[in-house]
């Protein structure tokens, strides 16, 4: 993925220039981690330019600072509105939205709080996170090595950057390994997440996802997936899963911003179902594109247009 550079980016509630979008060195984030962030899509539907879930992901970014104690000096309206402003001076159609906020340049060490909160949301160009093909044909997913974090050790309910470390180990010896994407247990060895997807098997027509006490990010996507599972009348639980009954499961599924509806044709090698997309994923992804494409009518308020 290559960056447009003739853009503008909103850095502390003013626009500059993409390449003047910058940050000192001995910044606190560059060197502890203390960042939160969000991912968000905007697709170009028949009425127009919308973003799927606006506020929820501002709302998100919030709260994900709330934990690390980080005062955004923005409110969730200001950076709703500037997340729209930032669209509309890019003159984007469709594209993908990165709103984060970091600790500054102040002094260096440990204890952050005397660091200013800087933040800034970029917009660009940005087709499907595991490939066009991948909707369709699905993915591969490895077993990582690396666990999610217990519970007591970094908080995953924060989209924070410092917890993407743990994922880029993970993402990086699927890659090595000769996978799409890896799959994370957590620290009981149970199903989490994918490196930046949740999941969602099926099996015997019910769909099971691992709960919050799986060290999972609550997935904005994930949210969406359930609402619309159970208006068409499918059972869900949401249960911790053990490994093998991936190995076993009609479908397999991941959800998330950049990934959307993605399904799995095999893990560590064993053939899901039939090793191509099954008919719940299918309806899934359907329902899920419907809505975002403008096909059919946004009863849940989900999308807010440019």
């Amino acid at each position: 993925m290559a960056f447009d550079e003739s853009g503008k980016i909103w850095f502390n509630g003013n626009f500059v220039d993409w390449k003047d979008a910058n940050l000192h060195v001995l910044s606190h984030v560059v060197h502890y981690g203390t960042s939160v962030f969000e991912g968000i899509r905007c697709y170009n539907t028949k009425n127009g330019p919308a973003v799927f879930r606006l506020q929820e992901h501002i709302q998100r970014l919030v709260n994900s600072a709330k934990i690390y104690r980080m005062d955004i000096p923005y409110s969730v309206e200001d950076l709703t509105q500037a997340v729209l402003d930032t669209i509309r001076i890019n003159e984007l159609k469709q594209c993908y939205i990165r709103p984060i906020a970091f600790r500054g340049y102040g002094e260096l060490g440990v204890y952050p709080l005397n660091c200013p909160v800087e933040t800034v949301i970029a917009a660009w160009p940005w087709g499907k996170y595991l490939g066009e093909e991948a909707i369709e044909n699905g993915v591969t997913l490895g077993t990582s090595s690396w666990r999610r974090m217990a519970p007591s050790t970094m908080p995953n309910m924060a989209k924070a950057g410092s917890n993407y470390m743990n994922s880029q180990l993970a993402k990086m010896e699927s890659i090595v390994n000769g996978y799409d994407e890896a799959i994370m247990l957590d620290y009981q060895g149970m199903v989490s997440e994918g490196s930046g997807e949740n999941i969602f098997i099926v099996l015997d027509g019910i769909i099971y996802t691992p709960p919050i006490s799986s060290s999972l990010l609550l997935g904005l996507t994930r949210g969406a997936v359930l609402t619309l599972a159970k208006e068409m009348g499918l059972e869900i639980r949401e249960e911790q899963i053990p490994r093998e009954m991936l190995y076993i499961a009609d479908e397999v599924f991941l959800t998330g911003t950049a990934a959307e509806v993605t399904p799995v044709r095999s893990i560590d090698k064993i053939m899901i179902g039939n090793g191509i997309r099954g008919p719940i994923t299918k309806k899934v992804q359907e329902a899920f594109f419907s809505i975002v494409d403008g096909e059919t009518e946004d009863t849940y308020g989900w999308l807010t247009f440019i």
